[in-house]
């Protein structure tokens, strides 16, 4: 004889998301850093305020240059990777520096793309971003989405002492995932310094 009894569902005890809340699954942090990300890409398509732009790429224009593709491509691994862990450091302050840094990036894609599209087709803009952007991208959400959760979970556990057993399981599982991110870096950088200039060159020949 079978002696399990199913529990009615009103008996079982609910769980609700601000009980839960911030430790809500890493899944839903990339959503939430993809989705700032793409407010940024949209607010760019919407308004792309190319003023802001010109002088900082005439500047960037010239420092770059002078250099040789190896110090180009430690200049852009270099930055992506300290921009990532200054967000990760710093993301306690209220979440400000990932959020940032999500929709600022999101923004720049739409105003380059705006800028671009001026004088060379589509698909030369395509090339110019795809190649390397499909590990870049990827590698900037993961690592704000590590960083989200941090901040979130560390704000969390300074207002509430019951919380504050989850920050260290938090802060490891976030690392892990910040790694990974950093991971995709270098592959992107190679591809951006190396493979992506020889594409537009071809394309620029036919």
């Amino acid at each position: 004889m079978n002696n399990y009894q199913e529990i009615p569902k009103e008996k079982i005890p609910t769980v609700s998301f601000w009980q839960r809340f911030p430790e809500i699954g890493y899944k839903k942090w990339i959503i939430i850093a993809s989705l700032v990300f793409l407010l940024g890409l949209l607010i760019g398509a919407i308004n792309p305020n190319i003023g802001i732009l010109e002088d900082y790429i005439e500047e960037l224009a010239d420092s770059l240059g002078p250099l040789s593709s190896s110090d180009i491509l430690i200049v852009i691994l270099l930055n992506n990777i300290f921009t990532l862990l200054i967000s990760f450091i710093f993301s306690p302050v209220l979440c400000i520096l990932p959020l940032l840094s999500l929709f600022i990036n999101g923004w720049l894609l739409s105003v380059f793309g705006y800028l671009i599209i001026q004088q060379e087709p589509l698909g030369y803009y395509l090339l110019g971003i795809l190649p390397h952007g499909i590990l870049e991208i990827p590698a900037l959400i993961l690592g704000q989405a590590a960083a989200l959760s941090l901040g979130v979970m560390t704000i969390i556990a300074v207002i509430n002492k019951e919380k504050r057993g989850w920050l260290l399981p938090n802060l490891r599982r976030n690392i892990k995932y910040l790694f990974i991110a950093l991971l995709l870096l270098v592959p992107a950088a190679v591809i951006e310094t190396y493979i992506t200039p020889l594409l537009l060159n071809n394309l620029n020949n036919i």
